[in-house]
């Protein structure tokens, strides 16, 4: 019995596009404004000092700093400390209105319905923690946040790092075979499976694969019925083996 979701955002939630075509390019645009106005400020001038030390240049040399982030962002590098800043300037641009969190309209429904029959809903994204909030608490479907009972992102550790599933499952609280993943990327689907998640591989663009070795699903509501995981679903879930070797083929994203 599936007792809680943990799900990704970016191709799972929501689409790509929202975070490579508005949220990436505002975060890169105004990077340096945003240094230069808040880098005295404690929690701004600690990332930016992790930030030096990563890229091993000179604490006090901002201009070297943000070109440095830039050059992560460009990149798509899953570094924390650019995470944390993005953040924060996605927050103002929420706060002014210059966009909306997008989540696909099947995504809210069915997290909707799955929440009222009280199963518990998590996030794991490489994004931080609160760009999770601010997505989800600024979307064109109102405030999403109390849907959640928790948020992950990088500080639990890589995505593609069956460590970092065995963590979540110990904070979430229930057996992995009770807890389901969505994502849209098969090596995290591998490695949460290796931990004993379920897992669903959404596939919101492309066709189906009924030989990929994760359940695919197009939408949330083609695994999900009435509010609930379907029946086809958990069928599916029940043959597939609760752990995989990192051998295994891996077909092409």
């Amino acid at each position: 019995m599936i007792k809680a979701i943990l799900t990704d955002v970016e191709g799972t939630t929501s689409s790509l596009s929202f975070v490579k075509d508005v949220l990436f390019p505002y975060a890169r645009e105004h990077m340096a404004d945003f240094v230069r106005h808040h880098g005295r400020e404690p929690a701004v001038r600690l990332l930016l000092d992790e930030v030096a030390r990563l890229a091993g240049v000179n604490h006090a040399d901002d201009n070297r700093i943000i070109e440095q982030l830039v050059r992560w962002i460009d990149e798509d590098r899953k570094i924390t400390p650019l995470k944390a800043l993005q953040g924060m300037i996605w927050e103002n641009g929420y706060r002014r209105g210059d966009f909306k969190g997008h989540v696909y309209e099947d995504t809210v429904r069915n997290l909707r319905q799955w929440q009222a029959r009280g199963i518990r809903l998590y996030v794991y994204s490489s994004g931080s923690v609160q760009a999770q909030k601010l997505l989800f608490g600024h979307t064109e479907h109102g405030d999403l946040t109390p849907l959640f009972s928790g948020y992950f992102d990088t500080a639990v550790g890589g995505k593609r790092e069956m460590a970092s599933y065995q963590k979540i499952t110990g904070i979430i609280g229930a057996s992995p075979e009770e807890i389901l993943f969505l994502s849209d990327i098969k090596e995290e689907l591998d490695a949460a499976g290796q931990a004993g998640m379920r897992t669903v591989w959404l596939v919101r663009e492309g066709d189906i694969d009924d030989a990929a070795p994760h359940l695919q699903a197009t939408d949330f509501d083609r695994i999900a019925m009435d509010g609930s995981i379907s029946n086809e679903a958990v069928e599916k879930l029940s043959e597939m083996p609760k752990r995989r070797k990192s051998g295994d083929s891996k077909p092409p994203l």
